[in-house]
């Protein structure tokens, strides 16, 4: 059991070189070794800091395209119902127009044709005021050609102005 109980003299030795090598490592080694893990820290922490922005930011330009997206959404409804009522008016005044302008074409349809309705009308009155006269001269000629006829014609023109 010798083996592994240290002599006091070992323990000394021992204990003298950690001493040593402990100021050393904090005169030398120490203040890099921690200036090293701070930077390291606040690398990560800027890093964090940077990540937190950016995901805010994300959410920020998330935010702000969704609202641009209704807007143009909202913006094309309108632009979508102001051409409808457009083309609806347009419509409306095209069949407007359209049934106008069938009725004057109607009307002065009708307008010709009482024109010449009034001109056949009335070439034929003279048509048959002309038979008529044509008729009556020869049957003129032929009943005045006797005397018996011809009084008689005078008596009934009499009795009819008498009448009258």
């Amino acid at each position: 059991m010798e083996l592994l109980t240290p002599g006091t003299g070992l323990i000394i030795w021992q204990l003298i070189v950690f001493v040593g090598l402990f100021f050393l490592l904090s005169k030398l080694a120490w203040k890099p070794i921690i200036s090293s893990l701070k930077e390291r820290e606040t690398s990560i922490q800027e890093a964090l800091s940077t990540a937190e922005k950016a995901r805010l930011e994300m959410a920020q330009l998330k935010s702000d395209n969704e609202k641009l997206l209704k807007e143009a959404r909202e913006e094309r409804d309108v632009i979508l119902r102001q051409a409808r009522e457009a083309s609806n008016r347009l419509k409306e005044d095209a069949q407007l127009e359209a049934k106008k302008s069938a009725d004057k074409i109607i009307e002065e349809a009708r307008a010709a044709i009482n024109i010449e309705k009034q001109a056949a009308l009335k070439e034929v009155r003279i048509q048959v005021a002309m038979f008529s006269l044509e008729v009556a001269e020869k049957l003129m000629k032929k009943n005045l050609s006797d005397d018996k006829a011809q009084k008689e014609l005078v008596e009934s023109y009499v009795k009819e102005i008498k009448a009258n």
